[in-house]
């Protein structure tokens, strides 16, 4: 093909417009993918500081010390005695809050929410927490369901 000169100009106009468009699809923002562990807006901790042992060995919320703490995919665990903290570096899911921390009733949902580590249940050996007492009530109704709805969504509601 014998190039001239509209034949030149045309083929750089679209060349530019085509570099045009794809710097502005390389600089548009994507919407961020959510964590996959909740650890809160400032908390920066998993389960909000709590020791995600103690609700199976214990029975019950216990906070965590900053003198306990393990990293673990990413994120910072606190435990309240190092014998807690060494039993999830042995067997983290067997510890770790079920979707990740976030509010089973919202992820039966098909969103995300915060869950409070007081707000919590271990059913089938496995720890949920919920966004706040109120909800986990309305969770408790239909557990069954809810936690075979929450198990189905999880991970996509990260997206």
């Amino acid at each position: 093909m014998r190039m001239n000169r509209r034949t030149l100009l045309f083929s750089t106009a679209t060349l530019l417009g085509s570099a045009a468009v794809l710097g502005t699809a390389a600089l548009t923002p994507v919407e961020a993918k959510k964590p996959a562990i909740y650890t809160g807006l400032l908390a920066g901790t998993a389960v909000g500081g709590y020791d995600p042992v103690a609700y199976f060995k214990q029975g019950k919320p216990v906070r965590g010390s900053s003198k306990y703490t393990l990293k673990h995919r990413g994120v910072t665990w606190r435990f309240s005695s190092a014998a807690n903290r060494d039993a999830f570096k042995a067997s983290p899911g067997r510890y770790s809050p079920a979707y990740g921390g976030y509010c089973a009733w919202a992820v039966s949902q098909g969103y995300t929410a915060k869950g409070d580590p007081r707000a919590w249940k271990i059913v089938g050996g496995k720890l949920y927490l919920n966004y706040n007492r109120s909800v986990q009530k309305r969770w408790e109704r239909n557990q069954s369901a809810n936690i075979r709805a929450g198990n189905s969504n999880w991970p996509k509601v990260l997206n």
